[in-house]
């Protein structure tokens, strides 16, 4: 079963954590993704820009419109993600929750449709 595994943590709060914390953080993605893929679990994952490189689309009255930033202003922002494959729902909690992030933000984990049950 397939899983995203949402990355929210606070921009604002990022930008302020010193570079030796950074790249402890960065150390500690490492070899979280290393274990995904050792695992064989891993389908995709990427980091995001920050969300004031973010561009929102929207119909209204049937004309486009294009807005500068992200949809909602919120908290904690979705900064990446992890496309994972495993067994279930508890296997995913389970990864998500060795998520760096986890200790400091918000790990959403959420299934992924089966094309079958469209």
């Amino acid at each position: 079963m397939q899983f995203a595994i949402l990355i929210y943590s606070s921009e604002e709060a990022m930008q302020k954590v010193e570079p030796a914390s950074k790249q402890a953080m960065l150390a500690a993605y490492q070899s979280y993704t290393q274990a995904l893929q050792s695992a064989g679990i891993l389908l995709g994952w990427n980091r995001l820009r920050p969300t004031a490189a973010a561009t929102s689309v929207r119909i209204a009255d049937g004309k486009t419109q294009v807005l500068n930033g992200p949809y909602a202003d919120t908290r904690e922002q979705l900064g990446g993600f992890y496309l994972i494959d495993v067994a279930d729902l508890d296997a995913a909690i389970g990864w998500a929750a060795r998520c760096p992030s986890a200790a400091v933000g918000t790990i959403e984990v959420r299934p992924i449709w089966d094309p079958k049950d469209y």
